[in-house]
C-alpha cells in the first residue's frame, strides 16, 4: 500500500504547490515555498522539476521565481469552451425535451470515450437515470456513435480494427469491424442509435453538433424500448426532433451573438 499512499500525496501536494504559486502573480522564490510549505527541501526540489518540466509551472531564471505556466491556461480553456458549449446548448436541449417528454443530453468526445456534459430532464415518470461528468465507452451509446462519426475514417479503423470489446449486455456490439461499419453508416445518415447495447431495455437516437470546425458534441434522446415497442414513440419523430435539436445548437455556435440573456 506504500506506493498508491506516496502517490496521493505527491497529487496533493502538487495541487497545493499551484494553487499557492496562482495566489501570487509575481511568482514565489524556492526560498518563499520553503517558508509557505511543509514539505521537506529535497522533496519539494523533485517536486518543482516535475511540475515546470510538466509546463504547469515556468521558471524564470531572473528572478528566480516560479510562476503559473502554460498548462493551467489550457486546461481553463477546455473548460470555458465546454461551458460556452453547454450555454449555447441549453434552449435547443429544452425545446427538444419539451417536443418529446423525454431526457435529453449533450455530450463531448475525449479519446474514444462520451462525456455527458448537460441534460434537460423530461416528465414522465419511466426515464433514464444519467448523470452530468459520467463516462462511457463511445462505440456502446448512440450518443458515442455520433461522435465517432466526426472522426476521419482512418482513425476509426486504427482504433477498432480487429478488436474484441466489452459487452455490457447480449446487444452489445462487440466486433471492432462491426464497430467500423456502424460508423460508417452514422456519417451516411446523420444520426446514430442504440438499441439497448449499453443499458437493457434503454433505446436512444443521437445526431451530432457539427459546425465548420467539424463535429463539437452531440444530442442523444434514450427511451425506454417499451414505449417504442408499443408505438408511444414513433423513431423517426425521435429521429427528425434530435437532428433539429443538433442543428439549431451548431447554428448557435456559429452566432452566438443570437443567444438570450436567459440562457446564460
Amino acid at each position: 500500500m506504500a506506493e498508491p499512499t506516496q502517490n496521493v500525496k505527491s497529487a496533493q501536494r502538487t495541487l497545493e504547490v499551484l494553487e499557492l504559486v496562482a495566489r501570487f502573480p509575481d511568482g514565489l522564490t524556492f526560498v518563499d515555498l520553503v517558508e509557505k510549505l511543509p514539505y521537506p527541501k529535497s522533496s519539494l526540489h523533485g517536486l518543482l522539476q516535475t511540475i515546470v518540466a510538466m509546463h504547469w509551472l515556468t521558471f524564470d531564471p531572473r528572478e528566480r521565481t516560479y510562476l503559473i505556466g502554460v498548462r493551467p491556461w489550457e486546461v481553463g480553456q477546455a473548460f470555458s469552451r465546454h461551458r460556452d458549449l453547454t450555454v449555447h446548448a441549453r434552449r435547443a436541449l429544452r425545446e427538444a425535451s419539451r417536443q418529446l417528454d423525454e431526457t435529453v443530453q449533450l455530450g463531448v468526445l475525449d479519446d474514444f470515450d462520451v462525456i455527458y456534459i448537460d441534460k434537460v430532464e423530461g416528465t414522465r415518470m419511466l426515464r433514464l437515470v444519467s448523470h452530468v461528468g459520467s463516462r462511457l465507452p463511445a462505440y456502446v451509446t448512440g450518443i458515442g456513435k455520433a461522435l465517432l462519426s466526426g472522426l476521419p475514417a482512418e482513425v476509426v479503423s486504427a482504433h477498432y480494427a480487429g478488436r474484441e470489446l466489452t459487452r455490457y449486455t447480449p446487444k452489445t456490439i462487440t466486433s471492432g469491424d462491426e464497430v467500423i461499419t456502424v460508423i460508417d453508416q452514422v456519417r451516411e445518415l446523420g444520426y446514430a442509435t442504440d438499441d439497448g447495447e449499453h443499458t437493457s431495455g434503454v433505446s436512444c437516437v443521437a445526431a451530432p453538433v457539427r459546425t465548420g470546425d467539424g463535429v463539437v458534441a452531440a444530442i442523444s434522446c434514450p427511451v425506454p424500448s417499451a414505449r417504442i415497442d408499443s408505438g408511444e414513440v414513433e423513431v423517426p419523430h425521435l429521429i427528425e426532433t434530435i437532428k433539429a435539436s443538433a442543428a439549431a445548437v451548431a447554428h448557435a455556435l456559429e452566432a452566438p451573438g443570437e443567444i438570450n440573456r436567459d440562457e446564460r
